[in-house]
């Protein structure tokens, strides 16, 4: 199933008010028909009740009329023409306006269903909407990239609705299903990213996806122990990340070189000073140094693989290398007028 994000008002809310406003009609006629009780006649001649006010105004306001129960004296007929009538229009309308609202968001559900799976290309799946999984969202929204473009597949229904809250396009399911991936448009992805809870859920993941793609989409998972990193590239993925490994330097680091966390975090919090980015070579650029740059380039990436500074062949810079830099990522200030 497909969830789209989350709008302002959804038919449920909607459909509660309607059915509000219908109850509170109906008990404002019974309020309106037992105060003025005496002024009512029904076939048994022995008066109305409380039920057979709930019972005139039910048959009333849904234009019924059975006639066993009619108005008799002037002040209830008065109380009918000036009260019990517009109720009895207004209650249709509400009747009337809740099934053309739920028809209508069908529809528009189904156009936009239909919309969506024409237009959806050159996206990201997320697998797995965990911690892991909004942090990948968030990077991707940082670098620029739209969230009508982040497709999450995801089995909790709690992940779902903070998906779908996030403005993201949400596929419930399982991400092991063949038949969740084909609905996610696996063969139309620009990648998949696997942010599963386990490592056996990520092994099974990047298998699918391969087997779907024939190796065409490019694969990032997430693993929590480093002797299952071999085993998910064998499955597939282009990339993997130690979650475990990462966190456990960092922490070394923190006891032994506490500054350097310190960088870490800048580099990687968008919005707080420095920012590792990465850009095309320009023409100029091409067959000088990196280190003559004005900006910090750290690493080139030629033909998909990292080539460091150390190395010979990162001396000089060549056509189509792409630079690895860091850049400043302070919010830019704007100065006040004079």
């Amino acid at each position: 199933m497909i969830h789209f994000p989350a709008q302002r008002r959804g038919p449920l809310s909607a459909l509660s008010l309607r059915l509000a406003a219908a109850l509170g009609l109906v008990l404002a006629v019974v309020a309106a028909v037992y105060l003025g009780r005496d002024g009512y006649r029904d076939v048994n001649e022995d008066g109305l009740t409380l039920l057979d006010c709930f019972y005139y105004a039910v048959v009333s306001l849904s234009t019924t009329g059975y006639g066993d129960i009619t108005p008799s004296a002037p002040s209830a007929r008065l109380v009918n023409v000036l009260f019990v009538t517009p109720a009895r229009v207004l209650f249709l309308i509400i009747l009337v306006g809740t099934t053309l609202e739920v028809l209508t968001e069908q529809y528009r559900t189904g156009r936009r269903l239909s919309r969506w799976r024409r237009s959806v290309k050159d996206h990201v799946i997320i697998c797995g909407y965990g911690t892991k999984g909004r942090s990948a969202v968030s990077a991707l929204v940082e670098n620029g990239l739209d969230r009508s473009r982040i497709v999450v597949v995801e089995r909790s229904p709690a992940a779902l609705r903070q998906a779908t809250s996030a403005g993201l396009v949400a596929i419930e399911g399982s991400a092991t299903r063949s038949s969740v991936l084909i609905e996610a448009h696996v063969k139309n992805a620009k990648s998949v990213i696997i942010a599963t809870d386990s490592d056996d859920a990520s092994v099974l993941v990047a298998l699918t996806v391969r087997q779907l793609t024939a190796g065409q989409v490019r694969i990032i998972a997430a693993v929590r122990e480093a002797e299952n990193a071999p085993l998910l590239k064998q499955s597939g993925a282009h990339h993997v990340i130690v979650s475990s490994a990462t966190a456990g330097r960092l922490l070394g680091l923190s006891t032994s070189a506490p500054p350097l966390i310190d960088v870490v975090e800048d580099l990687l919090t968008p919005g707080q000073g420095m920012a590792l980015a990465m850009r095309s070579a320009e023409r100029s650029e091409v067959g000088r140094s990196p280190r003559e740059l004005e900006s910090l380039v750290i690493a080139l990436v030629r033909r998909g693989k990292v080539v460091t500074l150390s190395d010979k062949a990162g001396a000089v810079i060549e056509t189509g290398d792409m630079l690895v830099h860091v850049r400043d990522d302070r919010p830019q200030q704007t100065s006040a007028p004079a």
